[in-house]
């Protein structure tokens, strides 16, 4: 998908409220996606967290049709916080379980799975055929690849599932490929986990602020 095309899926995606993701950051995917695949690079494709799938079919619609992508998501109500999350979840979490967090909201889909199916289908990207998988359950469940990885888009919030996509996710990450930490800069429980995770790990990595924090893994003799 070109760039024109991209703007405007992801006008329309943001119209028909499949995200919570704003154009820049949508763009930034679509931009990092056409990019790993003009360079060739090898390794799946990562999502974790995809609400109604806004984001997904901005990056399924990048990718090469061949390039298995799976999206992780419990397709429905997100885990409560933990501790090590701070006041701000806990107060957010609080809105959303009182069924304020507003109308549309995806937490509140009985058939969330589905929806973000047929959207696939509608956007003329039938998950079959792009060899895009749904899966279905709580990261710590069903987050076990083994399969090289050159994007991780993380976008689920909380500390915990940051924490365990880090774990799971960063050791499979190729030289040259990327982590796009939706929440770094937006829930204390998410930039914890990535601080945290990172400590001692900061030299093997390139990490931008733009619209998302992205984490690069260096490649050899890059300095830079």
């Amino acid at each position: 998908m070109a760039e024109r095309p991209a703007r405007r899926t992801i006008a329309r995606v943001r119209s028909e409220q499949l995200t919570f993701l704003g154009a820049d950051a949508l763009l930034d995917l679509h931009q990092r996606t056409r990019d790993l695949e003009r360079r060739g690079r090898d390794g799946v494709i990562v999502e974790a967290g995809c609400a109604r799938g806004g984001s997904a079919l901005v990056v399924a619609g990048a990718k090469a049709p061949s390039r298995a992508m799976y999206v992780y998501d419990v397709f429905g109500m997100i885990p409560p916080p933990t501790d090590e999350d701070g006041s701000d979840v806990h107060e957010r979490y609080e809105v959303i379980v009182k069924g304020d967090a507003g109308p549309g909201y995806y937490g509140y889909e009985n058939n969330l799975r589905e929806q973000v199916h047929d959207a696939f289908d509608r956007y003329g990207l039938p998950p079959e055929e792009h060899n895009v998988h749904l899966v279905e359950g709580r990261y710590e469940d069903t987050l076990r690849l083994d399969d090289p990885v050159v994007l991780a888009h993380i976008d689920c919030d909380w500390y915990a599932s940051v924490m365990t996509c880090l774990i799971r996710l960063e050791p499979l990450l190729v030289p040259g490929g990327v982590m796009v930490i939706d929440d770094y800069n937006v829930w204390s429980g998410a930039r914890r986990a990535v601080d945290e995770y990172f400590a001692d790990k900061g030299a093997r990595f390139r990490f931008r602020h733009g619209a998302r924090l992205q984490i690069e893994r260096r490649t050899t003799g890059d300095r830079s």
